[in-house]
């Protein structure tokens, strides 16, 4: 099986690209100097010389000030990215996969179902709440693969892009970094940012795409854990995953949250649907960080 892949240099997209290559495809993930994204001829120049049977659409905007600032760049690079993803696919005949967000939510809807519909809240969840109608009206085979506080091993760079952020992504491994390092941890707490969501490692949310091309299951997926949890539980139970003392984590209730973009408090999913539909049982947060453990220590 050949596999396009967007954003392979990503956490997320770094992932893919190691899951898959182990399950044997064969995998395109181009630079963004060799493709953009947003240049739909350029997009579909490389989709049809290499001629996938899937795609997997990863790349992102991954600024909040631009999405907060530049209309024009933040609509071309999820929306009208994921146009020109879509159309490539449909041009070969591939089965595009979206990974989208739990931010689609507006954190008041706890363990959102696959067939909840979208209230997004900030200009974030709107960009990927747009660009999952693109995939679902406009792609032949098209799924959307919602991830969450996604964590993981970043194959393709030595650190990791910031500590934590107003949602739960990156958290486990900067608790387990700065208390090897013997620093203390502050993990942000406050009603005014994503405290509550589904963990999700970007290898397990990689197998289930796997499955999801290799059976081609189309849809909306919940590509993640099989357990919600509030973040200051996740970083303390993180430690203790890796013999180390959750003594050293303090709580910061922020006075401010995500600044000037209102933040989904609870994010919680349920994806008992998804994992019924590949056939899976989704991993609670102890297996989920028996899994971290074991590919940090690979890539040490």
């Amino acid at each position: 099986m050949k596999i396009w892949v967007s954003g392979g240099w990503g956490l997320v997209g770094s992932n893919v690209v190691r899951v898959f290559e182990r399950h044997g495809g064969e995998v395109r993930w181009p630079s963004r100097v060799d493709v953009n994204v947003t240049d739909r001829r350029a997009v579909r120049r490389d989709v049809e010389a290499f001629a996938p049977d899937a795609i997997v659409h990863c790349a992102i905007l991954n600024d909040p000030v631009a999405l907060l600032n530049d209309r024009r760049a933040a609509w071309d690079g999820y929306v009208g990215a994921t146009r020109n993803v879509v159309g490539a696919a449909n041009a070969v005949g591939a089965h595009v996969v979206l990974v989208s967000t739990d931010w689609v939510f507006d954190g008041t809807q706890s363990g959102a179902t696959e067939d909840e519909p979208p209230n997004p809240i900030n200009v974030y969840g709107f960009l990927k709440a747009a660009s999952e109608l693109v995939v679902l009206e406009r792609a032949a085979r098209g799924t959307v693969a919602r991830i969450a506080g996604v964590s993981g091993v970043h194959w393709m760079r030595e650190d990791l892009p910031r500590l934590q952020d107003a949602g739960l992504g990156y958290l486990c491994v900067s608790v387990v970094q700065a208390l090897r390092a013997g620093r203390r941890f502050a993990v942000w707490e406050s009603p005014e940012i994503n405290c509550i969501a589904t963990p999700t490692m970007a290898g397990d949310a990689a197998e289930l795409m796997w499955r999801v091309v290799h059976g081609g299951v189309e849809g909306v997926l919940h590509c993640v854990g099989g357990e919600s949890v509030d973040r200051v539980t996740l970083a303390r139970r993180t430690a203790e995953a890796f013999g180390l003392d959750p003594g050293m984590i303090d709580v910061d209730p922020l006075s401010a949250g995500g600044g000037a973009m209102r933040i989904p408090y609870d994010t919680s999913l349920d994806g008992s649907a998804t994992a019924e539909r590949l056939g899976v049982e989704l991993p609670d947060l102890d297996t989920m960080l028996a899994r971290l453990r074991e590919d940090m220590a690979e890539k040490a």
